[in-house]
Protein backbone atom coordinates (compact mmCIF):
# COMPACT_ATOMS: atom_id res chain seq x y z
CA UNK A 1 0.00 0.00 0.00
CA UNK A 2 1.20 3.32 -0.83
CA UNK A 3 2.26 5.48 1.94
CA UNK A 4 -0.16 8.85 2.48
CA UNK A 5 1.98 12.06 2.38
CA UNK A 6 -0.70 14.19 3.47
CA UNK A 7 -4.65 14.54 4.76
CA UNK A 8 -6.94 17.11 2.72
CA UNK A 9 -9.50 17.75 5.57
CA UNK A 10 -12.61 19.51 4.02
CA UNK A 11 -15.76 20.95 5.66
CA UNK A 12 -18.38 22.66 3.92
CA UNK A 13 -21.12 25.19 4.55
CA UNK A 14 -24.19 25.23 2.89
CA UNK A 15 -27.22 26.71 2.49
CA UNK A 16 -30.16 25.42 4.82
CA UNK A 17 -32.93 25.93 6.77
CA UNK A 18 -35.10 25.11 9.47
CA UNK A 19 -38.38 25.47 7.92
CA UNK A 20 -38.23 22.99 4.92
CA UNK A 21 -37.64 26.05 2.50
CA UNK A 22 -34.28 24.40 0.76
CA UNK A 23 -34.60 20.78 0.40
CA UNK A 24 -31.73 18.77 1.07
CA UNK A 25 -31.24 17.95 -2.72
CA UNK A 26 -31.31 21.66 -3.26
CA UNK A 27 -28.72 22.74 -0.65
CA UNK A 28 -25.40 24.17 -2.03
CA UNK A 29 -22.10 25.00 -0.65
CA UNK A 30 -21.44 28.40 0.39
CA UNK A 31 -17.85 27.88 2.19
CA UNK A 32 -15.03 25.52 1.07
CA UNK A 33 -12.72 25.11 4.13
CA UNK A 34 -10.31 23.12 3.55
CA UNK A 35 -6.13 22.59 4.64
CA UNK A 36 -3.78 19.77 3.86
CA UNK A 37 -2.33 17.95 6.74
CA UNK A 38 1.47 16.46 6.52
CA UNK A 39 0.60 12.93 7.39
CA UNK A 40 4.17 12.85 9.06
CA UNK A 41 3.90 15.18 12.19
CA UNK A 42 0.22 16.27 11.58
CA UNK A 43 0.80 20.07 10.70
CA UNK A 44 -1.36 21.80 8.64
CA UNK A 45 0.70 22.67 5.64
CA UNK A 46 -1.70 24.84 3.68
CA UNK A 47 -5.36 26.22 3.77
CA UNK A 48 -7.77 27.04 1.36
CA UNK A 49 -10.98 28.81 1.56
CA UNK A 50 -13.67 30.47 -0.29
CA UNK A 51 -16.77 31.28 -0.06
CA UNK A 52 -19.12 30.30 -3.24
CA UNK A 53 -22.29 32.43 -4.19
CA UNK A 54 -25.56 30.32 -4.56
CA UNK A 55 -27.36 29.50 -7.35
CA UNK A 56 -30.43 27.83 -6.92
CA UNK A 57 -30.96 29.83 -2.99
CA UNK A 58 -28.94 33.20 -4.05
CA UNK A 59 -30.62 34.43 -0.61
CA UNK A 60 -29.53 33.00 2.71
CA UNK A 61 -32.24 31.98 5.29
CA UNK A 62 -31.92 33.89 8.49
CA UNK A 63 -30.93 30.15 10.20
CA UNK A 64 -28.43 29.55 7.72
CA UNK A 65 -26.72 33.41 8.60
CA UNK A 66 -27.33 32.61 12.32
CA UNK A 67 -25.95 29.09 11.83
CA UNK A 68 -22.87 29.42 10.26
CA UNK A 69 -21.97 33.49 10.61
CA UNK A 70 -21.55 33.52 7.05
CA UNK A 71 -23.35 36.96 5.64
CA UNK A 72 -25.62 37.72 2.72
CA UNK A 73 -22.87 40.20 1.41
CA UNK A 74 -20.07 37.80 1.76
CA UNK A 75 -21.66 35.31 -0.80
CA UNK A 76 -23.10 37.98 -2.96
CA UNK A 77 -19.73 39.33 -3.40
CA UNK A 78 -18.27 35.03 -4.05
CA UNK A 79 -17.30 33.75 -6.95
CA UNK A 80 -19.57 30.79 -8.12
CA UNK A 81 -19.19 27.40 -7.83
CA UNK A 82 -17.33 26.36 -10.96
CA UNK A 83 -14.92 29.21 -10.58
CA UNK A 84 -13.85 28.15 -7.06
CA UNK A 85 -13.95 24.56 -7.87
CA UNK A 86 -10.92 25.96 -10.79
CA UNK A 87 -9.45 27.81 -7.95
CA UNK A 88 -9.41 24.88 -5.46
CA UNK A 89 -8.52 22.41 -7.68
CA UNK A 90 -5.02 24.94 -8.54
CA UNK A 91 -4.54 24.58 -5.26
CA UNK A 92 -4.95 21.01 -4.05
CA UNK A 93 -2.68 19.65 -7.11
CA UNK A 94 0.19 21.14 -5.43
CA UNK A 95 -0.21 17.86 -3.70
CA UNK A 96 0.24 14.01 -4.17
CA UNK A 97 -0.40 10.94 -2.44
CA UNK A 98 -3.05 12.67 0.01
CA UNK A 99 -6.57 11.07 1.08
CA UNK A 100 -10.12 13.24 1.42
CA UNK A 101 -10.97 13.41 4.89
CA UNK A 102 -14.57 15.05 6.27
CA UNK A 103 -16.39 14.61 9.67
CA UNK A 104 -19.36 12.54 8.24
CA UNK A 105 -20.02 11.52 5.11
CA UNK A 106 -22.11 15.11 3.98
CA UNK A 107 -18.92 16.70 2.70
CA UNK A 108 -18.65 13.87 0.34
CA UNK A 109 -22.00 13.62 -0.80
CA UNK A 110 -22.10 17.94 -0.79
CA UNK A 111 -19.68 18.04 -3.09
CA UNK A 112 -20.82 15.25 -5.13
CA UNK A 113 -24.22 17.17 -5.86
CA UNK A 114 -22.68 20.18 -6.26
CA UNK A 115 -20.67 19.08 -8.92
CA UNK A 116 -23.61 17.34 -10.88
CA UNK A 117 -25.61 19.80 -10.79
CA UNK A 118 -23.13 22.39 -11.88
CA UNK A 119 -22.03 19.62 -14.33
CA UNK A 120 -18.28 20.30 -13.26
CA UNK A 121 -16.13 17.14 -12.65
CA UNK A 122 -15.21 16.29 -9.12
CA UNK A 123 -11.90 17.96 -8.09
CA UNK A 124 -11.03 14.99 -6.08
CA UNK A 125 -10.16 11.54 -7.13
CA UNK A 126 -8.70 10.37 -3.69
CA UNK A 127 -10.32 8.37 -1.73
CA UNK A 128 -12.71 9.24 1.05
CA UNK A 129 -12.28 8.63 5.41
CA UNK A 130 -15.02 9.30 7.19
CA UNK A 131 -13.62 10.26 10.82
CA UNK A 132 -16.60 10.57 12.79
CA UNK A 133 -16.89 6.56 12.98
CA UNK A 134 -13.11 6.05 13.41
CA UNK A 135 -12.99 8.40 16.37
CA UNK A 136 -16.21 6.26 17.64
CA UNK A 137 -14.02 3.45 16.98
CA UNK A 138 -10.54 4.50 18.29
CA UNK A 139 -12.17 5.70 21.37
CA UNK A 140 -14.62 2.55 22.02
CA UNK A 141 -17.78 4.66 22.40
CA UNK A 142 -21.12 3.54 21.86
CA UNK A 143 -22.39 6.71 19.78
CA UNK A 144 -21.04 8.85 16.96
CA UNK A 145 -19.94 12.40 18.42
CA UNK A 146 -20.42 15.78 16.50
CA UNK A 147 -17.54 17.46 16.00
CA UNK A 148 -17.68 19.79 19.24
CA UNK A 149 -18.17 16.47 21.08
CA UNK A 150 -15.17 14.85 19.37
CA UNK A 151 -12.52 17.88 20.45
CA UNK A 152 -13.83 17.52 24.29
CA UNK A 153 -13.79 13.85 24.02
CA UNK A 154 -10.38 14.78 23.17
CA UNK A 155 -9.20 17.07 25.80
CA UNK A 156 -9.57 20.03 23.59
CA UNK A 157 -11.26 23.29 23.12
CA UNK A 158 -12.96 24.20 20.10
CA UNK A 159 -10.72 26.88 18.30
CA UNK A 160 -12.62 29.71 16.16
CA UNK A 161 -16.26 29.27 15.09
CA UNK A 162 -18.65 26.30 14.77
CA UNK A 163 -19.99 25.70 11.47
CA UNK A 164 -17.64 28.07 9.14
CA UNK A 165 -15.63 25.68 7.14
CA UNK A 166 -12.42 26.47 7.78
CA UNK A 167 -12.26 26.47 11.83
CA UNK A 168 -14.01 23.31 11.29
CA UNK A 169 -11.74 21.89 8.95
CA UNK A 170 -8.71 23.39 11.62
CA UNK A 171 -10.51 21.69 14.14
CA UNK A 172 -10.77 18.13 12.48
CA UNK A 173 -6.81 18.52 11.91
CA UNK A 174 -6.15 18.75 15.22
CA UNK A 175 -7.84 15.25 16.02
CA UNK A 176 -6.09 13.53 13.16
CA UNK A 177 -2.89 12.70 15.35
CA UNK A 178 -5.73 10.92 18.12
CA UNK A 179 -7.00 8.99 14.62
CA UNK A 180 -4.16 7.63 13.05
CA UNK A 181 -1.16 7.48 15.34
CA UNK A 182 -0.25 4.30 16.23
CA UNK A 183 -1.08 4.92 19.87
CA UNK A 184 -4.05 6.23 19.45
CA UNK A 185 -6.85 5.43 21.64
CA UNK A 186 -4.83 3.29 23.97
Amino acid sequence: MKKIKNYLVIDFEATCCDQGSVPREHMEIIEFGCVMVDASDFVIVSEFQSFVRPARHAQLTAFCRSLTSISQQEVDAAPGFKEVVTQFKHWLYQYQDFVFCSWGDYDRKQLQQDCGFHRVPNPIGAAHINLKPLMSERFNLNKKLGLGQAIRHAGLEFSGTAHRGIDDARNIARLLPFLFEASAGQ
